[in-house]
């Protein structure tokens, strides 16, 4: 058994040193050798849980960040060395006299530190550390990718709780941090491996359905691209065409998300066509006219076309989408890419590595963590930064043509948030393609958002679940967790006010909930729980508004209503928060809400509302306990 796989490692470290040494130098190639000499040293006594020796590990982590990633020496090298520090006698210092300061760090970056006790646990404190790596170099980033790639690859070896551990790991945090870093194949698999462990049974039935529905359209789908093909040549194209099947991850979350079945999920498979890079024509003007030579041939499904070359998505990715119709009578997705375009939706922030693309991305990525930097809770602040990795997002536009780019499903409030935090605490609707819309309205992808604000406007409550960014969901908690705040909680059957008699409960929480004096619930603690009972002086503060509810009725007459709502908003400066009226045989009933700062306020509006000609009667009603 050992000698197989010392075969098997010898095969293996030889094939990846013939492959390296194609675009590395001598220099480079030596240094390589080296680090593996110093892995397999390391880790010769120590094996995996598969029962092969560990070494093995190290191998295909830097087979990965040499093919898959395609980095450069150093890298390669950290790749090697990865676990050297954290499984064996070898310290960082050992790495830096033999390979350097740039190995080293990157060795140390990506090795888990060892503590007595950890902040908020292991698993969220090595999530920080990865994260603040990014602050300095992207490359740990991707090593500790490759890492957990053969890790997941490889996990079928691990009993099933330890396969819940890492997938749910790998589906949190891994997965949407490489699709932050554009790197789609491998998000791809990383969910995909995550779904097989975490849902095995859901997974081989979706996978089985696919695989079934793969055969009965692979007819179908060798016509259409044939077709493709043939009009495309015609026109002097030189392209590939493919179809690529969707994963049964995207399959399946696009089924819990329709609550459908597998039959009725639409773009289960794409096709892609894929043109050389040209050295002077525009990749716009090639896949414009690659386009057009189709839509002369396919019906195109109206308002189909995603141009991602001019508005790539926040991950990088660039592409032109457009649907057509096949002979079959079903619409097909179709992608129009570029060689360049399918390498970088491969290899995101490693493709392309210029100085000043590499620090493009790392000030991009930065941005992203700077918005939940100030945050201490563990998962709040690892929720903050997944949900603003992941998953698909829009371009949306200001009127000056500015884009904001947003996740799918965000709002006017998150397009307010994203402009500047001022404009959503002081938002008051939006206008979205130039009409008058609610803040909570849903975006869609190219919408033009306008942004109507007020001094006087103030964040409500209710907005913290209409918004989707981690950049509103902050600030609006910062903001609701700074309001002041009431001593008390008020009792929601009788809702006092300032001013109303009342008196207080001590609760085995230690809050005291106020009742009025003459509320059924209070009677009845008093005669249960007598030694509760606490007095308070329930006095009025201008930093407290409360809703109220009152109903008016009279008989209606020209301008009722006019005087009515003068009385309310001009005459006692208040806002109206909704007004229903009807009208039975002349005789008009209306229903109204507003806040006021005290029982006294509220009598005050009351009476001037009843000396109203025409109004016969004003009762105050209950409203339910907002505050």
């Amino acid at each position: 058994m050992n000698e197989i796989y010392a075969t098997q490692i010898r095969n293996s470290v030889d094939a990846l040193f013939s492959r390296i040494a194609t675009r590395a130098t001598k220099d480079e190639m030596t240094r390589i050798r080296a680090a593996y000499e110093l892995a397999a040293e390391a880790h010769s006594t120590q094996r995996r849980k598969s029962g092969e020796p560990y070494i093995i590990h190290p191998i295909a982590v830097a087979a990965i960040v040499a093919e898959e990633l395609e980095l450069g020496d150093n890298p390669v090298i950290s790749a090697f060395l990865h676990d050297v520090v954290e499984d064996t006698p070898y310290t960082v210092e050992d790495i830096r006299e033999r390979f350097g300061d740039d190995v080293a760090f990157l060795v140390d970056t990506v090795t888990k530190r060892k503590k007595d006790s950890y902040e908020h646990s292991k698993q969220v404190d090595n999530y920080r550390q990865i994260l603040e790596s990014v602050h300095f170099d992207i490359r740990a980033l991707l090593i500790k990718l490759a890492d957990r790639l053969h890790n997941m690859r490889t996990l079928d070896s691990m009993r099933p709780d330890k396969q819940m551990k890492i997938a749910g790991e790998t589906d949190y945090f891994y997965a949407p941090l490489a699709n932050r870093l554009g790197l789609y194949h491998i998000k791809t698999e990383l969910e995909n491996l995550s779904f097989r462990y975490r849902c095995p049974r859901d997974y081989a039935i979706v996978e089985s359905m696919l695989n079934d529905e793969r055969n009965a359209e692979s007819p179908h789908l060798n016509r259409f691209t044939a077709k493709i093909d043939e009009i495309l040549t015609a026109r002097g194209f030189d392209v590939r065409t493919e179809v690529r099947y969707r994963k049964p991850y995207s399959i399946w979350r696009k089924m819990q998300a329709k609550g459908s079945d597998i039959k009725h999920v639409d773009g289960k498979h794409y096709i892609r066509i894929i043109y050389p890079n040209h050295p002077t024509i525009s990749e716009k003007s090639i896949s414009l006219n690659i386009y057009s030579a189709l839509t002369d041939h396919f019906k195109e499904k109206p308002g189909s076309v995603s141009n991602y070359i001019d508005a790539p998505k926040e991950n990088g990715y660039q592409s032109f989408h457009v649907k057509l119709l096949s002979d079959q009578g079903i619409w097909e997705e179709i992608h129009i890419s570029s060689e360049r375009m399918v390498r970088n939706s491969r290899l995101g922030c490693a493709a392309e590595r210029t100085e000043d693309n590499v620090t493009a991305w790392l000030e991009k990525f930065k941005s992203i963590l700077q918005d939940v930097a100030d945050d201490n809770h563990d998962m709040e602040f690892m929720d903050g930064v997944t949900s603003s990795f992941y998953n698909d997002d829009i371009m949306v536009f200001t009127p000056k043509g500015r884009g904001v780019i947003l996740p799918k499903g965000a709002t006017a409030l998150d397009f307010a948030f994203e402009i500047h935090s001022k404009v959503g605490e002081k938002a008051v609707y939006a206008r979205i393609n130039g009409k008058l819309m609610s803040l909570r309205t849903v975006l869609r992808r190219g919408d033009c958002v306008e942004i109507g604000t007020a001094e006087d406007a103030k964040p409500e409550q209710e907005w913290m679940e209409h918004v989707s960014t981690y950049r509103a969901k902050r600030y609006l908690r910062g903001y609701f967790a700074n309001l002041p705040r009431l001593p008390y909680e008020r009792c929601e059957i009788c809702n006092p006010l300032p001013g109303d008699e009342v008196i207080g409960f001590n609760k085995s929480d230690g809050n005291i909930v106020l009742h009025k004096r003459d509320c059924h619930a209070a009677i009845r603690l008093a005669s249960q729980h007598g030694d509760s009972i606490q007095s308070v002086n329930f006095e009025e503060n201008p930093a407290f508004l409360f809703p109220v509810r009152i109903r008016v009725q009279g008989i209606d007459r020209y301008h009722l209503m006019s005087d009515l709502i003068d009385c309310i908003t001009d005459k006692l400066h208040l806002t109206m928060s909704s007004l229903a009226t009807e009208n039975i045989d002349r005789i008009a009933i209306c229903t109204i809400d507003f806040s006021v700062h005290s029982l006294g306020e509220l009598q005050m509006v009351m009476e001037s509302i009843g000396r109203i000609d025409g109004i016969d009667e004003v009762t105050h009603i209950h409203v339910k306990n907002k505050i």
